[in-house]
């Protein structure tokens, strides 16, 4: 069972922390700062007043991209995660968008599949951790 918890819009520096933390532990801040990060909305999770889950949404026309998406290891596993993708879903919907995707690593590839993303054959390497583009199909 999920504890109570709030979604929501946060500005993109409270993001910084935890992506530097739980996707890029070691890296500089200034590593892990996006140079759209200020064309984008940004969102989090919060419970208890602390905030555990954060993504960041651009916008790409007809489609919407998500990036940096990660929850506190310590707070994995209940559900944060889960909902924030399910909102992010809901949100592209509502914006009238016809497709959702990022750039997952291959660690994540069976979560987002629980949300009907499949794999595309475009696949990268990026300071050493494999990628794969998986999208999905909202109309």
């Amino acid at each position: 069972m999920t504890p109570n918890f709030t979604i929501e819009q946060i500005t993109p520096e409270l993001t910084w922390d935890i992506r530097q933390k739980e996707l890029y532990p070691g890296s500089p801040i200034s590593d892990i700062k996006l140079k759209e990060d200020y064309y984008g909305l940004h969102f989090g999770v919060f419970t208890d007043n602390k905030l555990v889950a954060i993504l960041s949404v651009f916008d790409k026309g007809s489609s919407v991209q998500f990036r940096k998406f990660a929850t506190l290891k310590e707070y994995q596993g209940k559900g944060f995660g889960k909902a924030l993708m399910n909102f992010t879903i809901d949100l592209a919907k509502s914006q009238g968008k016809t497709l959702i995707w990022c750039n997952a690593r291959l660690s994540a590839i069976s979560f987002y599949k629980q949300f009907g993303f499949t794999e595309t054959e475009e696949a990268f390497t990026r300071k050493g951790i494999d990628y794969i583009i998986m999208e999905k199909r909202l109309s």
